[in-house]
């Protein structure tokens, strides 16, 4: 089966966990703080604080902001679950908004007409707490537009770059566009710690007020015998996690270029048959987290049979990921329905995910391609 991805795990990364395992140091000692420097570095902010995972990095930057009970929290429609879960976690309500329909990413242009209709109420206005794009994939969204609206109407920014370690805007990273970003380490990523995240900014105090919250809320800066500022998690990040955060940020520049190379090859090879989704801007450095194409129109009824061709053929395929607004929790809590997202709803509809990963080979990556070719012409067959 070729897999959707296959961490770059090397000897380096082996000997530093195995490194830390023998020092007997395996919580919060200088291979976490090592980690720490080479993402602020890689995005150039100021601080990086690694956590657990990005589940805790974007509920623990929410929280930093005072979201809370009550409050309201503008999300994008299509991400995976967390994103929106954190919002609920938080006590708060998220208020979707639609995508752009050629990238899947946060539309400028339903973001102003969400806040300017919250905005006409004071009751909603008031409780308007932030803003969450998502780097959907690995590709920016258009963050100088949404940075210009967010400004406007005076609401912080926190970006989901859970994906988009290394893609940038010109000079500018994921991440460094908003108050706060949030990056995850999971296995599917470029970078991999097995499970871990990382909040990153260029505010003292947020970083001061991060660094506590995942330590049971202990202030390493406070004076005074009792540092025990607030009530708090424990999402401290391992120490063996740490070292091979480190050996892996070293191997970022490479594995990203693999990624893009073997996009590009993508491109050449299916164009005839798929939509690949389209970049936010011109100038923008995607790092292709994942592979994902748009379906024809006619066949994305199909999808779930095509996944199904493609496994049985050796390929292992996905959906994109989620209308989040559609899936059970929010369906149910909030009564949406097909149409109230209507970019969303032919997004999602149409998103597959194929493999790709650093050391997928031309061989396995052809194999790929004709899978996708046989399957797409049955499905096509099917749908006339």
């Amino acid at each position: 089966m070729i897999r959707l991805t296959r961490p770059s795990i090397e000897a380096d990364d082996l000997e530093a966990v195995r490194a830390v395992l023998l020092s007997g140091q395996l919580v919060q000692g200088p291979a976490v703080i090592a980690f720490e420097n080479a993402i602020a570095k890689a995005v150039d902010v100021a601080h990086a604080v690694v956590v657990t995972n990005c589940t805790a990095a974007l509920q623990m930057a929410l929280l930093a902001l005072d979201v809370r009970a009550g409050d309201i929290v503008v999300v994008t429609a299509y991400s995976w679950p967390t994103t929106a879960n954190v919002i609920e976690l938080c006590g708060a309500q998220p208020v979707f908004v639609d995508v752009d329909p050629a990238t899947g990413n946060m539309s400028p242009t339903a973001l102003e007409a969400t806040l300017s209709r919250l905005s006409q109420t004071p009751s909603t206005a008031q409780r308007l707490k932030a803003i969450v794009p998502v780097h959907t994939f690995g590709q920016l969204c258009d963050m100088s537009a949404l940075i210009e609206i967010a400004t406007r109407f005076g609401v912080p920014v926190v970006e989901d770059a859970a994906c988009a370690l290394g893609a940038k805007h010109g000079s500018r990273s994921a991440g460094a566009w908003g108050v706060m970003g949030c990056f995850s380490f999971h296995p599917r990523k470029a970078v991999t710690t097995g499970e871990g995240g990382a909040i990153v900014t260029n505010d003292p105090a947020l970083a001061r007020w991060l660094r506590a919250s995942r330590n049971h809320g202990q202030d390493a800066e406070f004076v005074g015998t009792d540092p025990f500022v607030m009530p708090s998690f424990n999402n401290r990040m391992t120490e063996f996690q740490g070292a091979l955060g480190v050996t892996q940020m070293q191997k970022l520049d490479r594995v990203l270029a693999a990624r893009r190379a073997l996009a590009a090859r993508y491109d050449a090879t299916l164009s005839s048959v798929l939509q690949r989704t389209a970049s936010a801007s011109v100038g923008e450095q995607h790092v292709y987290q994942s592979y994902v194409v748009l379906l024809p129109t006619e066949i994305a009824l199909q999808r779930v049979d095509l996944i199904r061709t493609l496994r049985e053929s050796g390929v292992e395929a996905q959906i994109g990921t989620w209308h989040m607004p559609l899936i059970t929790y929010y369906r149910t809590r909030y009564g949406f329905r097909v149409g109230d997202f209507p970019a969303c709803d032919l997004f999602a509809a149409r998103a597959l995910t194929l493999p790709l990963y650093e050391g997928m080979t031309n061989d396995e990556q052809d194999q790929v391609v004709s899978a996708v070719h046989a399957a797409v012409g049955v499905a096509t067959t099917v749908a006339r």
